[in-house]
C-alpha cells in the first residue's frame, strides 16, 4: 500500500469504528481459514463485522474515536469484531470460542469502557434486545390470559372459586 491508500484505509476504518457501539478484540493464532470463515459467517448473521488488520494501522485509526481506550489491547495477532449490538457480538464470539479453543478473547470496549475477557463472557449471558422484549411481552400477557380463562369458565367454576376465596379470608 502506498501512503494515500493507507490514509484512505485508516479513515475508512476510523469511520467503521465510530459507527459501531461495541468492539471486541480477539487473538486468532492457530485458527485455520475454514474456522475464520465460519466465524465471519456467524458474525454476519449476528449483524456484526469482523476485521483483521495490522495492529499499527488499527492503533492509528483508534485515535480520536469512542474506542480509543482499547489501544493497549492490540498485541500479537489480533482481530476486531464490531457491532451496534454488544450483547449479540459477545454471544457470537463467546459461543465460537467454546467450539474453537484457539480463539482467545483479549477484551473489548463498550460505551468507552474497556472490558476484560471475563466481562465479555458476562455480557454474553445477558438476553439480547429481542429476547428481553419477548420476556416482557410474556410477563404482560400472563395476567390477561388468566383473567380471560376465569371469565370464560363455566358458572359453576366461578362459584367454586368465589367459595374458595371466602374460605381463605376467614
Amino acid at each position: 500500500m502506498n501512503r494515500k491508500e493507507k490514509t484512505d484505509y485508516v479513515n475508512s476504518l476510523k469511520e467503521t469504528l465510530n459507527e459501531n457501539a461495541a468492539m471486541m478484540i480477539y487473538h486468532y493464532q492457530g485458527l485455520n481459514v475454514n474456522q475464520l470463515d465460519e466465524l465471519r459467517k456467524n458474525m454476519r448473521e449476528a449483524g456484526a463485522l469482523l476485521k483483521v488488520t495490522k495492529n499499527r494501522i488499527t492503533k492509528i485509526a483508534l485515535k480520536d474515536t469512542q474506542h480509543e481506550e482499547a489501544i493497549s489491547l492490540f498485541q500479537g495477532q489480533t482481530g476486531v469484531a464490531l457491532s451496534k449490538d454488544p450483547i449479540s457480538l459477545a454471544k457470537t464470539l463467546v459461543n465460537f470460542q467454546k467450539k474453537n479453543e484457539m480463539l482467545k478473547i483479549v477484551g473489548g470496549i463498550m460505551d468507552s469502557k474497556v472490558l476484560a475477557p471475563d466481562e465479555v463472557a458476562k455480557i454474553a449471558t445477558l438476553p439480547t434486545l429481542d429476547e428481553a422484549r419477548a420476556k416482557i411481552v410474556g410477563i404482560l400477557q400472563t395476567p390477561a390470559q388468566q383473567l380471560i380463562s376465569i371469565l370464560l369458565a363455566p358458572g359453576a367454576k366461578i362459584a367454586n372459586l368465589a367459595h374458595a376465596k371466602s374460605l381463605k379470608k376467614d
